[in-house]
């Protein structure tokens, strides 16, 4: 295992990590070419709502294997929101045009825990991250319009609507950013410099929505009255962000 992976990571994400990966090893041996982790905890801001995000790269993914591994994966879950994807070697490619947006991210927020990087010389297809990028943005517009109405009567469900809403959108904002070639530092910087530049009552409306997001992220609550219209903003900033994916070829 890679320890130096570990070192900001809080102790007992450690702990679990290093339990799961332990069992992934056991249970797949020779099968289990790479453990990656990406996403929040890789990048080293993990807050209370975030998942902690692990791929499994795969020779081979049989029945006893995955059995194995039920008890490991519902403990990671339930202890620190472990979510793990188990992708073959020869899915890869499939696997990164198909899910384009994510696996951009994936490119950009990574530490190898065991084994080697397997996505070193990964390119994703410009055609592929653009289409993919416009789906994710209006999925997340169609979603985003059906929870303010479904749970607008709950401001606890809003807030955790908008918290959730901080990876996915930092995401897109990073391949955008990308495919402008215009590449951020981060996704969150990304994200900033484009809420910064769409939002319809200027830069700083924009940093007052961030603010919430990363509030909502670390508290799971926002100040009475603030979580309804800091969603219908988030949707209506993935709308712009769509309009502007749709611009480029």
């Amino acid at each position: 295992m890679n320890s130096e992976a570990f070192q900001d990571l809080p102790s007992n994400v450690v702990r679990i990590l290093t339990e799961f990966s332990a069992a992934a090893r056991q249970t797949f041996g020779e099968d289990l070419r790479a453990i990656v982790l990406y996403g929040s905890a890789a990048e080293g801001r993990l807050r209370p709502t975030s998942d902690v995000n692990l791929l499994l790269v795969l020779t081979r993914f049989t029945e006893t294997q995955a059995v194995q591994l039920r008890e490991p994966l519902r403990v990671g879950q339930t202890a620190i929101r472990l979510t793990v994807m188990f992708l073959l070697e020869t899915e890869i490619a499939a696997a990164a045009e198909a899910f384009a947006v994510k696996f951009a991210d994936i490119l950009q927020r990574r530490r190898v825990l065991f084994g080697t990087d397997p996505f070193a010389q990964l390119a994703i297809p410009r055609a592929a991250e653009l289409l993919r990028l416009k789906q994710a943005l209006l999925n997340l517009t169609l979603r985003w319009r059906e929870a303010f109405i479904a749970r607008g009567l709950r401001e606890e469900q809003l807030a955790t609507v908008v918290a959730e809403a901080a990876g996915p959108l930092r995401a897109c904002a990073a391949a955008l950013l990308e495919l402008e070639g215009k590449p951020a530092a981060s996704p969150r910087v990304a994200l900033e410099q484009l809420a910064a530049d769409l939002h319809p009552q200027g830069a700083a409306a924009a940093q007052q929505l961030l603010a919430q997001l990363t509030e909502a992220r670390q508290e799971r609550i926002l100040s009475p009255g603030q979580s309804g219209p800091a969603l219908f903003q988030l949707l209506e900033l993935a709308r712009a962000l769509h309009q502007r994916a749709s611009a480029l070829s």
